[in-house]
């Protein structure tokens, strides 16, 4: 996750194709949506006023349907294509005012690209595909296979590095394009529909081979997709775009939850509410709260069998345990538990099979709240 410190701005962003784009900056046309202004101007507006920041380590989805501008707007975050008006700054640098050599420079060792389609040379073997980008920037040939070799291993293709792209599915192929980019160890990664050739059972895995990379080596993901599972399974934050406007920008669980627009309500409807709602938000205050000081100077055994059962805590608002109502204490270390991020899907069925509601607990170890079953079958009613 996110350590929150932007390493990319985007600024009021717009790339304009035809004969002199810049009159689409005019305020009549930038009223126009995007079908009356090709039709009055011949101009297609694929990024309109786009302005963003993305956070060093988090990975941020831009996802829309075909059209949206999603693709363009990636390729102009690495200095593919060129912008109309607005700027890109990449760890402070303006994207527009760096000199070729700079620019390749910055592609070369801060950022790696992954495509859609695989990219790789038929007649190399695994190991020399994923070695390419090293040696493009011009690293020994034994130490960039040597890079390219641990690249492969960590995407599950160690016992594959002389094997040819065809003798390769495609989940395997894609892999080592992931590889290659990897092999790079770039601060930031740009993926392009990258797991959206693949078919769904191999997409999967690879989303989860994904998010054990980042768990292991945190990087900038900008991940593009069209797909909103994927989207809200991936991104610690989303920007949802529609004919080259971005409609909003935030967590999965804001999108869904507090959508700006009726557009991105009715785009995030058929979204399975209880895998993107975190138990943090639903928990309620417990019935009963004790601090642990005032517990070791009583006898537990005065809390008779009609006390409601109570969180035990410290001084500091930090989760000790919960006594229950014949006295006995579970220490917080053998009780179960809930951390605030899990999702309700992920809660169901120790919620449902527990005694007692279960407390939810914050990275800080202190005590949020508790949730049970039938608050758990609210806050998915009530959504």
């Amino acid at each position: 996750m996110s350590d929150m410190t932007p390493q990319i701005n985007i600024d009021k962003l717009w790339k304009v194709f035809g004969e002199h784009p810049e009159r689409a900056l005019d305020d009549l046309c930038q009223s126009m949506d995007a079908e009356e202004l090709n039709a009055r101007t011949g101009l297609k507006a694929a990024v309109r006023d786009v302005t963003l920041s993305i956070s060093s380590g988090e990975i941020f989805v831009v996802m829309g349907l075909s059209g949206s501008g999603k693709s363009t707007l990636l390729r102009m975050i690495n200095g593919l294509i060129l912008p109309t008006a607005g700027e890109v700054t990449v760890e402070g640098k303006p994207i527009s005012q760096l000199a070729a050599a700079e620019l390749q420079k910055l592609r070369s060792n801060k950022m790696a690209m992954v495509f859609q389609s695989f990219a790789l040379f038929p007649q190399r073997t695994a190991l020399e595909n994923a070695a390419f980008g090293l040696e493009v920037a011009g690293v020994p040939r034994q130490k960039r296979l040597e890079k390219a070799r641990e690249a492969l291993e960590r995407v599950g293709l160690g016992k594959d590095l002389d094997r040819l792209p065809q003798q390769l599915s495609g989940g395997m192929q894609q892999r080592v394009g992931l590889a290659r980019a990897l092999a790079l160890d770039p601060p930031i990664l740009l993926m392009d529909e990258a797991f959206s050739a693949l078919d769904p059972l191999i997409r999967r895995e690879m989303q989860e081979q994904l998010l054990e990379l980042q768990a292991e080596s945190p990087r900038t993901i900008v991940f593009i997709s069209h797909d909103l599972d994927e989207a809200v399974r991936l991104g610690d934050r989303i920007a949802l775009m529609k004919e080259g406007k971005v409609l909003q920008c935030g967590t999965p669980r804001e999108l869904l939850c507090k959508p700006a627009n009726e557009q991105v309500r009715h785009f995030f409807q058929d979204v399975d509410a209880a895998s993107v709602i975190t138990v943090d938000t639903v928990a309620e205050s417990p019935a009963c709260v004790i601090n642990q000081a005032e517990l070791l100077l009583q006898q537990t055994d005065q809390y008779s069998k009609a006390q409601k059962i109570a969180c035990i805590i410290d001084e500091n608002n930090v989760f000790k345990g919960v006594l229950q109502q014949n006295g006995e204490i579970i220490p917080a270390e053998k009780g179960p538990a809930l951390t605030a991020e899990t999702t309700i899907r992920d809660a169901m069925e120790l919620v449902a099979n527990a005694p007692y509601p279960i407390p939810v607990i914050g990275s800080d170890q202190r005590l949020i709240g508790v949730i049970s079953p039938r608050r758990l079958l609210r806050s998915m009613i009530l959504r």
